[in-house]
């Protein structure tokens, strides 16, 4: 793991995405120029990726590689060894492809490598076509254990207590149960595609394309530059509704009394978590300060914000983009607060977080010394809008000290709800100016930082700029210049230092540059060009790529716009966002490296419909960002963030119909493209330029079974349209390989000998009622299902009760003779479809396998339930012994029929009032 000093810095959480070329159906001429006649090569910016690294380095260097599996693919006839790469450090073994020449290198499109080479070798020669025997992928893949064809063994005759007579179904030979292996379940999943045949590789070029290892990096966590928040002693602040705020502030003036905030008190605990303050800070509100205090002197500007001794220069850059916009900045501060009207000392503030926009309601009590504001403060000494803006900000997240280091990109995106891709100047694609232009007309928030020198803290450059230090780019435009030579426009940056001194950068047109006599004056007033020692100042953009590292886009979400904004001219991003889970055992199975789990991950598809509208090859481009929830505010209870990414895949209109995609979708098809790296950050961003098509979105944890709740949006030039690819809820069909276990319907005829040893049975155990309650159903049941029933006492109190309220229909807590038989013929579906997923006769069923087993009993249900069901009935080791699997299903099945019961017209939509939905739901 690496320190402080020697992190790789260039780990690419956000910017170009990485594309597979040969998935999305190039040749090698097409991308290389290759042979005369040859189809044009595309133009420079089609696939703006970075260079995928190889297992050795990322632009020269070092790096943590993670691969605990590497990636797995179908083997085809004349490949033995299947499409996979070889891994570094496995036995050698002959290539896919010997004679393939190195598929475009990183000088032209960098794309996906090998694991052991940094491109992907292209075939020259026909790739294998899909196995003909093989049939289309569903949501489940084909099994390789079939099930038992010989003849079933009776059920045991005795039962003590009893009388001797077959059951009314027939169990499954028993075995010893062997152990668990470790890791994950090598075993198939279980069941019946439909007879259609899978596209070939001229219908779909991801068919039979090799899919590369994913890899992983890890951030050191003390690495501050990039973690905000850490370990933060105190809990988050929860979202305060508007009224709240209203009533707070209107029972204070009414009472006469100033507010003081219970949550973030004025002690040294807000100030600081790691140790104590080394020296008193006395906590005055703003007229101990001033005689005059006002919320805004004015107006406001990006000069109001200057930084103090807290090291959050990153939040201050955010900050002063902030003001460059009034719709975004009133949204973040609201106008109806000031130190005259109704003023009590308290002031409130909004901020997005994870889809919503939370409330934070403070006091205006400020750390000062000697009676100096230590922190965030305005030119003006009496203006305290941007020191109650830090506080509030503070309180988010623990304490002023949780402010020390982070990255700009989280703070626009906490000030805007957009979403944010940063790019290595070093790596940067061609059209990066072209990227931050079109950023500029959507009103982006932009910024900019230079990499820390490890020995020396904001050391200076010898051109005056800040190394370690976050800078605001405020405009970004074309100037016309005229010199004697020639005439032109020139690419220009204008940045701002929050330090808002004479720190500023002192090369070619810098403040009083001897350049600007060639910029017409009627530029210079067009840009408001001055030459104050205020932190701002201009470069070309030449000089920016020359002398900074890195540099963050926030693009805006288009409720961040004004309706008069979207009418106008102004372009805007299309977004769309879905909220997500992924639950051990469920739906987190870690990235394509782990390919038996991968597809129970959950899945979105995107259409992207038409080309942006200035691309001449065509293209769309797509901004996918996949952000983790809630983990930074539980550091202090030792969770980090997890390692996560995604990929993404191209489907064919007939790939629509499968919801979701199965193992065979993923073992024949290779990723189109994929996030630059799984990382644990808190969010991963790519740009991507894909053709227009549909495409499936796979966000995932890097390693299988880590738990956690998530984001995911797409952002989109043109209209874009994302849907969640799940199934849907409902009844289906019973999976027919089952059917060999099931009896034979009893027959009807009182006088047919099953049925008179069935109510026999049913008469020994009712008595002179004629019923059976919980009880006597528990004696019949851990009896005979003590076969997969492993290791236990039998079934617990809840699970029958519940079988009997699901066929109770008077709800007498007892069970009829048609209904005690009615019941047995479900145990023995539900049994059958068991003991279908569970080979190894463990008395479990690994909970990756939920989902099909509940399929093949007749239920389809989305991810969601299936989290819920997992979270109800799993174990912590992710497994679903027999009785619990048992409540899944009648579970499931009550709340369907109830339901559907009162849905009559089949609009789902049913109406309870809260008697009725109590009684049902208390009962079942």
């Amino acid at each position: 793991m690496y320190g402080i000093d020697n992190y790789p810095k260039n780990y690419h959480a956000s910017g170009i995405g990485l594309v597979n070329l040969a998935a999305l159906g190039y040749s090698k001429n097409e991308v290389s120029g290759g042979n005369e006649g040859a189809a044009p090569k595309p133009t420079a910016g089609l696939y703006p990726s970075l260079p995928y690294p190889s297992s050795e380095s990322v632009g020269g260097m070092p790096y943590v590689v993670k691969q605990t599996s590497h990636a797995q693919n179908a083997s085809y006839a004349g490949h033995p060894m299947g499409m996979g790469m070889p891994v570094p450090g496995a036995p050698s073994a002959p290539a896919p492809y010997p004679s393939a020449t190195p598929y475009p290198g990183a000088g032209l499109y960098p794309s996906l490598p090998s694991a052991s080479s940094s491109s992907l070798p292209y075939p020259t020669a026909p790739m294998a076509p899909y196995p003909t025997g093989m049939p289309y992928p569903t949501g489940m893949p084909q099994p390789n254990l079939p099930y038992p064809a010989a003849p079933l063994a009776p059920y045991p005759s005795a039962m003590p207590g009893l009388p001797s007579m077959p059951m009314p179904y027939a169990p499954m030979p028993t075995s010893p149960a062997p152990q668990h292996s470790a890791g994950f379940p090598a075993l198939p999943y279980p069941s019946a595609p439909p007879p259609a045949s899978a596209p070939t590789q001229e219908e779909e070029p991801s068919v039979g394309v090799a899919e590369l290892s994913f890899t992983s990096v890890k951030v050191p966590e003390n690495q501050n530059m990039f973690w905000m928040g850490r370990k933060a002693t105190s809990t988050r602040q929860n979202s305060v509704s508007k009224g709240d705020f209203q009533s707070l502030r209107a029972s204070c003036v009414a009472n006469g009394t100033m507010f003081e905030d219970p949550d973030f008190p004025a002690t040294n605990a807000s100030l600081m978590y790691s140790r104590r303050p080394d020296r008193y800070y006395e906590w005055l509100r703003p007229g101990d300060i001033v005689d005059d205090p006002q919320f805004f002197v004015e107006g406001y500007s990006r000069f109001d914000v200057q930084q103090g001794e807290l090291g959050d220069c990153w939040l201050l850059a955010a900050a002063a983009n902030l003001t460059q916009d009034s719709t975004l900045f009133f949204r973040v501060i609201p106008p109806d607060q000031d130190f005259q009207e109704n003023y009590a000392g308290i002031f409130h503030f909004k901020f997005w977080q994870y889809g919503k926009w939370v409330e934070v309601v403070i006091d205006d009590r400020l750390p000062t010394y000697n009676g100096e504001l230590i922190y965030m403060h305005s030119t003006e000494k009496n203006e305290f809008w941007s020191a109650l803006l830090e506080k509030a900000y503070a309180k988010l997240h623990g304490s002023y000290e949780a402010l020390k280091g982070g990255t700009t990109c989280e703070a626009m995106e906490d000030f805007t709800g957009g979403v944010t891709e940063w790019y290595d100047i070093k790596e940067a694609p061609p059209n990066l100016f072209s990227i931050m232009m079109k950023a500029a007309e959507r009103g982006s928030m932009m910024g900019c930082s230079l990499e820390p020198d490890p020995h020396v803290l904001e050391a200076e450059t010898p051109q005056g700029l800040i190394r370690g230090h976050a800078y605001s780019i405020t405009k970004v435009c074309l100037m016309d210049i005229s010199t004697p030579n020639r005439q032109g426009k020139l690419p220009m940056i204008r940045m701002r230092n929050p330090w808002g001194n004479d720190a500023e950068w002192s090369g070619p047109w810098s403040d009083s540059s001897p350049e600007w006599r060639f910029i017409p004056e009627h530029t210079k007033e067009e840009i408001g060009l001055n030459f104050d020692r205020d932190g701002e100042f201009w470069m070309s953009f030449q000089d920016f790529l020359n002398h900074f590292d890195r540099v963050e886009i926030c693009n805006l979400s288009p409720d961040s716009l004004t309706e008069d904004q979207q009418n106008s001219s102004r372009r805007k991003w299309e977004m769309s966002m879905f909220e997500g889970e992924w639950t051990s055992g469920v739906t987190a199975g870690g990235c394509r490296n782990f390919l038996e789990t991968f597809w129970h991950n959950p899945q979105y598809i995107i259409s992207l419909e038409d080309p942006d509208d200035e691309d001449d090859d065509g293209k769309c481009t797509a901004i996918v960002a996949l952000m983790q929830k809630n983990r930074r505010s539980k550091r202090n209870v030792g969770i980090d963030c997890l390692t996560i990414g995604f990929a993404i895949y191209h489907l064919t209109d007939r790939d629509l119909e499968v919801k979701p995609q199965g193992l065979n979708f993923f073992k024949y098809r290779a990723s189109v493209a994929r996030s630059p790296h799984f990382i644990n950050t808190r969010e991963v961003c790519a740009r991507f330029k894909l053709p227009p098509g549909h495409y499936l979105i796979v966000p995932s944890t890097f390693d299988p079974n880590e738990e956690g709740e998530f984001i995911i949006r797409v952002f989109s030039e043109t209209r874009n349209n994302m849907t969640e690819n799940d199934d849907e809820v409902g009844f289906g069909e019973t999976d027919d390989r089952i059917a060999p276990s099931l009896p034979p319907p009893t027959p009807k005829e009182e006088d047919d000998p099953q049925r008179i040893a069935l109510r026999r049975l049913f008469d020994s155990v009712a008595g002179s009622d004629e019923e059976v309650d919980w009880q006597e159903l528990k004696r019949i049941l851990d009896h005979s299902m003590r076969d997969v029933m492993v290791g236990t006492d039998g079934f617990s109190k809840d699970a029958v009760r519940s079988m009997v309220a699901m066929l109770d229909k008077d709800r007498s807590g007892r069970l009829g003779f048609e209904e005690f038989e009615a019941l047995l013929t479900d145990i023995a579906k539900w049994r059958a479809v068991f003991k279908l997923y569970d080979p190894r006769r463990t008395g479990s069923i690994d909970g990756f396998h939920l989902r099909g087993a509940l399929n093949s009993a007749g239920y389809h249900l989305n991810n969601r339930l299936l989290n819920a069901l997992a979270h109800r009935y799993g174990s912590r080791e992710g497994q679903i012994p027999f009785d619990d699997f048992l409540m899944c299903a009648i579970k499931v099945r009550t709340f369907i029929e109830m339901f559907r019961e009162r849905d009559t017209d089949n609009t789902d939509t049913a109406f309870f009032n809260l008697d009725d939905w109590l009684e049902r739901t208390i009962y079942s």
